[in-house]
């Protein structure tokens, strides 16, 4: 059921997205990926949104903004947990404004709501990766108190880097089973 969520901001409302918003969502994606210089890695499609955003595993969540009832931009968000902490976290995967929109307070409000809810969600951290080049990004979240993570480096394993890891198993000798569960 989406949840319309007001803000002190005129004409600016969010709201938490639902299956009909796959198309909106999909396109919102491929303006961030054409801002961020890498529509070539856009890979996604509705069916695959569809399916992993609103099917039996629901693996991420997404707040769509709207200005004057036109999408203006997207949090795409999924919790994670700190074995440190002892928490659940948020991991923002995507937040993007339509250039048009910036200026508004549009991202502001995307982040505080999803602050709020952390808080709600009793959240230890809320993490995020920016691209290096993205200064206006960078400068964006220093000044809502984020502080970048210097001494972290981003790892990933994608496309057949993962299959070719999985692999390994059965070429090591080593064996993973899934028991039965009764």
């Amino acid at each position: 059921m989406t949840q319309i969520i007001r803000t002190k901001i005129p004409d600016l409302e969010l709201r938490t997205a639902d299956e009909t918003d796959v198309p909106v969502i999909l396109s919102l994606i491929k303006s961030l990926a054409q801002y961020e210089k890498l529509t070539h890695e856009v890979v996604a499609g509705e069916e695959l949104l569809r399916k992993n955003l609103f099917g039996p595993n629901k693996y991420a969540e997404v707040i769509i903004a709207e200005y004057k009832h036109e999408p203006a931009g997207f949090a795409l968000f999924f919790h994670n947990f700190s074995t440190f902490v002892g928490k659940p976290g948020i991991y923002l995967e995507d937040l993007f404004v339509k250039p048009e929109f910036r200026g508004k307070g549009i991202g502001k409000t995307l982040l505080t709501y999803l602050a709020k809810l952390g808080v709600e969600r009793e959240c230890g951290r809320i993490e995020w990766s920016v691209l290096d080049w993205n200064t206006p990004a960078v400068n964006f979240y220093r000044k809502l108190g984020a502080l970048p993570m210097d001494q972290w480096t981003l790892f990933r394993l994608s496309g057949n880097a993962i299959p070719e890891l999985a692999s390994l198993i059965e070429s090591n000798g080593a064996a993973v089973t899934r028991e039965p569960e009764d």
